[in-house]
């Protein structure tokens, strides 16, 4: 059982000091880790450097060195459901979920590794989903809307008729 834990807690320290965010050696804090979707698509999951986020919430937490530095970058990968507002069968039934494999089946997984603007302190670390498969990534104590917020894009954008790439 000690053996277990003491295994556990060793790959758990080697993922923290290979994530990709935090140098070894470097001080780091936690910070919060959300999602904001300013898109029409569903988000239905997402992940950053392997650590699960959460869409309109706050999840706990993401190591991000206390000092920003140049070249500063996080892997996101997230799934998307291009009609999030399909109607389907009652929940439970055969129906359902020969209904939801269907819709399933139209998702779509992303990947993509983004540049984390300069911050002083970071409170939170927020993902941001922007039409045309693309995303933004933001540390700061502000949040969304507000005047100091550097991300201004609206919610709810409808897709391009040609994204650029």
């Amino acid at each position: 059982m000690k053996k277990t834990i003491v295994v556990r807690n060793l790959v758990m320290l080697v993922t923290l000091l290979t994530s990709g965010t935090v140098v070894s050696g470097e001080s780091s804090s936690g910070a919060n880790l959300t999602g904001v979707n300013h898109t029409q698509k569903g988000i239905s999951s997402f992940m950053v450097n392997d650590y699960r986020g959460q869409m309109g919430g706050y999840s706990c937490c993401i190591m991000l060195p206390d000092q920003w530095r140049p070249g500063l970058k996080v892997e996101v990968k997230w799934v998307s459901d291009p009609n999030p507002n399909e109607k389907l069968p009652p929940l439970g039934t055969d129906e359902y979920r020969t209904s939801y494999a269907k819709h399933a089946a139209n998702y779509k997984n992303h990947s993509e590794v983004v540049d984390i603007p300069k911050y002083n302190q970071a409170c939170d670390l927020v993902i941001h989903f922007l039409p045309c498969d693309q995303v933004k990534a933001t540390a700061i104590c502000s949040v969304y809307g507000r005047e100091d917020y550097p991300i201004k894009e609206p919610l709810n954008m409808p897709e391009p008729k040609k994204c650029p790439r």
